[in-house]
């Protein structure tokens, strides 16, 4: 607890630094959507609150710093993001009302927040791939716990990965992550034993442990040690390849999350799994005093390898932030979107009444969620116990 206390400042620093990315971005699709068909914008915040600084620009657009640094708005002329919007018409900035958007044009401004989120995730793969390839290997089992899910299911030490659910194993996540989606779900494992193949059947079990960044949180886990066998050749990316590979690994990124939050939803996996803002900074610091704690590397060194992990998590966070504003909550694009839905199929918009409610309970519903999780953000860092990091 002492020491996350005394990181404050590096805590809240990666944290607007990473959120502050993704948001700007996300609402850089909005807004640039938005202005291709003449919608006039009343303003670009990130952040909420009083703002701590505010211009406005020539067609009267207000571009404002607000003063909490967490997340951040577009707010188009005569568009309804909360109840008290519904049936106004803010005066000033030149353009067309958000209303008078065709019901098609609107979508594609809904969309294009998270669709700007994917594309930022498609390019910091692509870069990474494209700087460092893709690493290839054997993995095998370095020892299995007694009493695990291994030990009961078959696996023993030697074992060497083939496949898992009938996914290829080429390293070390291929076996991970499917076992992190699969808590006491059924799986089966292909795997050499002395060059003979064999299948086996092993459920993962849901353990609260430490992760990979010292917080203490629900995991699936078989129980056992992971080893390289062999190393294979590293698989390079040209420019062109290396975009494609990027648009691959955001896809297979949206496939985990639509998969974990089936999950959850269905009570297949703890809630605790979703991870906030508060989870992100907290990430984010560990990560920074891992790489920093490595004294036997140069400055220089430890610099390079701080960049790549936080642009990769930075990356997570981007497809994350895209696929939740896609949920059908009122408050949401996604909740946007059945409204544009509604208004194509019925000819007209949904009555004012029924947008007042509905975006009021959306608000609850998302405030109610952000709750929920933050609490358990809290508990994972350790803030109340000494499991923080």
């Amino acid at each position: 607890m002492g020491q996350l206390l005394s990181q404050g400042p590096l805590f809240i620093a990666c944290l607007i630094f990473m959120m502050g990315i993704v948001v700007i971005v996300h609402e850089l699709g909005h807004y640039l959507m938005g202005r291709v068909f003449g919608a006039a914008v009343e303003s670009f915040s990130i952040g909420f609150g009083k703002p701590v600084y505010e211009r406005k620009d020539r067609v009267g657009t207000r571009w404002r710093v607000n003063w909490i640094p967490l997340g951040g708005f577009v707010k188009f002329v005569g568009e309804s993001q909360l109840a008290g919007d519904v049936g106004k018409l803010e005066q000033g900035p030149q353009g067309k009302a958000y209303n008078k958007l065709a019901v098609w044009q609107r979508s594609l401004v809904s969309l294009a927040g998270p669709f700007a989120n994917f594309v930022l995730a498609s390019l910091i793969f692509s870069l990474i791939l494209g700087t460092h390839g893709k690493a290839n290997y054997t993995v095998g089992v370095a020892n299995v716990v007694a009493g695990s899910p291994a030990e009961r299911g078959g696996l023993k030490a030697g074992d060497a990965f083939v496949a898992i659910n009938g996914g290829a194993v080429t390293d070390a996540q291929d076996i991970t992550i499917p076992i992190m989606l699969n808590p006491n779900q059924e799986m089966t494992f292909e795997v050499l034993r002395d060059g003979a193949p064999m299948s086996l059947k092993i459920t993962p079990d849901e353990v609260v442990r430490e992760n990979e960044f010292g917080q203490m949180v629900p995991q699936s886990t078989i129980g056992v040690g992971l080893a390289g066998l062999e190393l294979g050749e590293r698989t390079r990316y040209n420019p062109v390849e290396a975009l494609g590979a990027g648009v691959v690994e955001t896809g297979a990124t949206i496939d985990r999350t639509v998969t974990m939050l089936t999950r959850i939803v269905t009570g297949k996996m703890s809630f605790n799994a979703m991870t906030g803002p508060v989870g992100i900074g907290d990430i984010s610091r560990r990560v920074v005093n891992k790489v920093w704690s490595q004294t036997e590397l140069t400055r220089s060194q430890r610099l390079e390898q701080l960049f790549w992990m936080l642009l990769s998590i930075c990356a997570a966070i981007s497809v994350g932030v895209g696929f939740f504003n896609l949920l059908p909550l009122p408050v949401l694009d996604g909740g946007h979107l059945v409204f544009h839905a509604y208004e194509a199929v019925m000819g007209k918009e949904l009555p004012e009444k029924v947008q007042e409610i509905s975006l009021t309970f959306g608000l609850i519903l998302l405030l109610g969620m952000v709750v929920v999780i933050t609490w358990g953000d809290i508990i994972e860092t350790g803030l109340f116990g000494g499991a923080g990091g």
